[in-house]
């Protein structure tokens, strides 16, 4: 029995610490995707502000 070579491939990702973009794919183009979510759930979002804005003028 001989040993035999198995060619292995490794993918190191590394992080610099001055050049970190964690959240700029979370405010990429964040007007539209608030119109997307209201525009897809107009009536939850009149459910829920309608009387959060009724409460505030009443106060």
């Amino acid at each position: 029995m001989g040993k035999q070579l198995v060619r292995m491939k490794a993918v190191v990702y590394a992080l610099f610490p001055f050049q970190q973009k964690v959240m700029s794919g979370l405010w990429k183009d964040l007007p539209g995707k608030i119109h997307h979510k209201i525009s897809e759930n107009w009536i939850s979002a009149i459910l829920l502000l309608g009387p959060l804005i009724r409460t505030y003028s009443y106060v």
